[in-house]
C-alpha cells in the first residue's frame, strides 16, 4: 500500500492513493488554508469509520443478514497539548435492514472492533480509548 502527498501551496495538499484516487486536504483559514478539503486528522477519523463500517457490513452480509443501510458516526476527543493526538474515539453504527438479528449486529461490531478493523486496532494499541455502539434502525 502506498500514497503520495504533494504540497499545492498555502495549507493545501493533494493526496494520491496507490489505487489511483486523489483528494485535496486543506488547513483552516487561521493556518493559511482555504477550507477546500478535510483536515489530515479528519482523514484519519474517516479512515477509521470507513474501515470499521466496511467490516460491519461485510460480516453481516456473510452472516446472511439483509442489510439495506449502515451509517457510522465517529466522535473524537483530542489532547489539549501538542501533539494534539486523539484520546477517545466512539464509533456509533446505525444499521438498517430486513429482519436483522440484534445478536448478529452486536457480533459484527465486536468482530470489527477486536479482530478486523486495522485502523482502529492500531490506534487503540497506541493508547487511544476506542468505544463502539450501535442501534438497529
Amino acid at each position: 500500500m502506498q500514497a503520495e502527498i504533494t504540497w499545492r501551496g498555502d495549507a493545501s495538499f493533494e493526496a494520491n492513493s496507490g489505487s489511483g484516487h486523489s483528494l485535496i486536504m486543506d488547513g483552516p483559514p487561521e493556518y493559511g488554508g482555504k477550507n477546500q478539503g478535510p483536515r489530515p486528522m479528519e482523514m484519519l477519523l474517516l479512515g477509521v469509520g470507513g474501515c470499521s463500517t466496511f467490516d460491519v457490513v461485510d460480516i453481516l452480509k456473510k452472516s446472511r443478514q439483509e442489510v439495506t443501510d449502515c451509517r457510522c458516526e465517529v466522535q473524537a476527543e483530542r489532547a489539549d497539548a501538542v501533539p494534539a493526538v486523539f484520546t477517545k474515539i466512539n464509533l456509533h453504527f446505525f444499521v438498517s435492514g430486513t429482519n436483522l438479528k440484534q445478536a448478529m449486529v452486536k457480533r459484527a461490531v465486536k468482530l470489527s472492533a477486536e479482530k478486523y478493523c486495522s485502523a482502529s486496532i492500531i490506534l487503540e494499541r497506541g493508547g487511544v480509548e476506542i468505544s463502539h455502539s450501535y442501534e438497529i434502525v
